[in-house]
């Protein structure tokens, strides 16, 4: 690590030389989701080159972010406990980084971990309905379960890796179709009666009036409406 020193004593510097090289931060998103093979990180990495990918993990394994698990058959790597304290740093990234999402540049993809990721940035625990989603989008399929304010998320298409975990019992309550505008749904930008008018997402199963929980429980609100609740908590203490 010391080649990529930056020479400063400061602990931001010290995580950017653990987790600022490219492609990294992905790795550990990815690895967020559950333990991945090295075939299966390639495979949600599809444009990382194999010299790349390799470089990082032995990077990331040497930080102490990451470690190599057996499996039944070969091995996995893992996030090691200080690796899987990045969760909260990730998801408040993405929350950041959801502010200035355009529309997809031709070529851009949806992986069953990216979406696994960006449901779980958005879950609001506190606002959440015990409900049943599956969610389409590309050809990425997503069983979200949410029960008691907590969320579990299970890949249904493609095929999960070995690694992954059961797959849920019955039917979904709703099974929602959506493309990359369903981002203007989970921002508040619209509503669940326009996005269905505007042919955004559509329920092919199920009650459409689940729409109304799932913008409840998936939603993002925009940086400047925190900040003025924010300002307005600290001017009500200091008053």
């Amino acid at each position: 690590m010391a080649s990529r020193s930056y020479g400063q004593y400061c602990g931001v510097t010290t995580a950017v030389e653990l987790i600022g090289e490219r492609w990294a931060l992905l790795i550990v998103r990815d690895l967020l989701v559950g333990p991945r093979r090295y075939t299966d990180l390639k495979q949600g990495l599809p444009r990382i080159p194999t010299n790349i990918l390799s470089t990082r993990l032995k990077e990331l394994q040497e930080g102490g972010v990451v470690r190599r698990v057996p499996l039944l058959r070969g091995l996995a790597y893992e996030l090691t406990p200080y690796g899987q304290a990045l969760e909260p740093i990730m998801l408040e990234l993405g929350r950041w980084g959801f502010q200035t999402m355009g529309d997809p540049e031709e070529g851009d993809v949806v992986t069953p971990d990216s979406l696994t990721m960006a449901l779980r940035t958005a879950f609001q625990a506190d606002a959440a309905t015990d409900a049943e989603y599956e969610l389409h989008v590309g050809e990425v399929a997503l069983r979200a379960s949410v029960r008691d304010g907590e969320l579990r998320v299970a890949q249904l298409a493609p095929p999960a890796p070995p690694v992954g975990g059961r797959l849920p019992d019955g039917e979904a309550d709703a099974v929602i179709v959506a493309g990359p505008g369903i981002r203007h749904l989970i921002g508040g930008r619209i509503t669940p009666a326009e996005a269905l008018a505007q042919d955004v997402l559509a329920v092919v199963r199920g009650e459409e009036s689940w729409l109304d929980s799932f913008a409840r429980t998936f939603h993002i609100a925009p940086l400047n409406a925190v900040s003025k609740s924010e300002s307005k908590a600290v001017l009500t203490q200091g008053a």
